[in-house]
């Protein structure tokens, strides 16, 4: 399956942030053959979009944020970020990154590195302000080195936002971070999108992609297996939840349709269907099955089913 989304902007409308046509980027495989890490992807991203970009480890999500921030170049294809080359669109501020490594030197202060990157900056937003913004103003005294994972990341997060990027991109912003800390920082996200930055960030963490990105992009052994709406990407799976109370015997549910497998637990069976409304009605009118209720197939199976159907290709 690959519905990579190709289309040239018309006049009048909103003009893409970034635009990626056939990108092909491989590397040495270590027996003496290159494997494609990126393989002729082609994608736009609008103005002010939030995508999730999401993948199994190697299925070249972090190459192609490389490409998007020119931190590597393409071996044929082409990259258009903000109108410009990547390279340019960094150079020129319009680009914030939030990347799982890079170097932060211990012995600052926290305000002290955001006030020497903020020096760096032709243009750049007050000091004071970032810092609120990614929630650090109450560690601004301490050591870099003495701070946690999670405070760290929320440091990379003041510094990509300095210049008050058009773009920001983030791989994994939410390593290190615990529960409480990672929700505070989608908080802090949903702030930023809001005011028009287009986001693009890779995350392991599906349940973020689900709740946060409004598009998302699957990719697999360096190409798009899937892109569009996060709530059409998720019905992908092919299947929905049908959770009910009953004791049935194994007779009366080998009669009932549209089931794909399902698990009993005491008195609760739960169900896994390609056609919810089909089978809720039957068990309404046709057995002595009650409490019932529907879930959608989550982000996360979508994932698993897609990549395995591609898998086994």
């Amino acid at each position: 399956m690959n519905t990579q989304r190709t289309d040239t902007p018309q006049p009048g409308t909103t003009t893409a942030a970034v635009t990626i046509t056939d990108a092909v980027r491989s590397f040495p495989d270590g027996d003496g053959g290159k494997v494609r890490a990126v393989d002729g992807v082609s994608l736009s991203f609008d103005s002010g979009e939030v995508t999730a970009i999401l993948g199994p480890n190697g299925a070249g999500k972090t190459t192609l944020i490389d490409l998007i921030l020119g931190l590597n170049t393409p071996e044929s294809g082409s990259l258009t970020v903000l109108g410009s080359s990547p390279k340019k669109a960094a150079q020129n501020g319009k680009v914030g990154a939030l990347l799982q490594t890079g170097g932060l030197l211990p012995d600052l202060t926290v305000k002290e590195t955001v006030q020497i990157i903020a020096a760096l900056h032709k243009r750049h937003l007050p000091v004071d302000q970032v810092m609120e913004t990614a929630g650090i103003t109450g560690i601004a005294s301490r050591a870099v080195g003495k701070c946690s994972g999670g405070q760290q990341q929320r440091l990379r997060f003041a510094l990509a936002l300095l210049p008050k990027p058009e773009l920001i991109i983030l791989d994994e912003p939410t390593a290190g971070m615990d529960v409480s800390a990672r929700h505070e920082f989608w908080d802090r996200m949903r702030e930023t999108a809001a005011g028009g930055t287009t986001i693009l960030f890779a995350t392991h963490y599906l349940e973020e992609a689900e709740q946060f990105a409004r598009r998302t992009v699957l990719m697999n052994a360096g190409q798009i297996i899937a892109d569009g709406p996060t709530d059409e990407v998720r019905q992908q799976a092919g299947a929905a939840h049908v959770k009910v109370t009953w004791t049935a015997s194994s007779e009366e549910i080998q009669r009932i349709p549209h089931v794909i497998d399902y698990e009993i637990r005491g008195g609760t069976i739960t169900f896994r269907t390609d056609d919810a409304d089909t089978l809720a009605r039957y068990l309404l009118t046709q057995t002595e099955a009650h409490g019932i209720s529907v879930r959608p197939a989550s982000l996360e199976e979508a994932f698993m089913q897609l990549t395995k159907e591609e898998a086994a290709r």
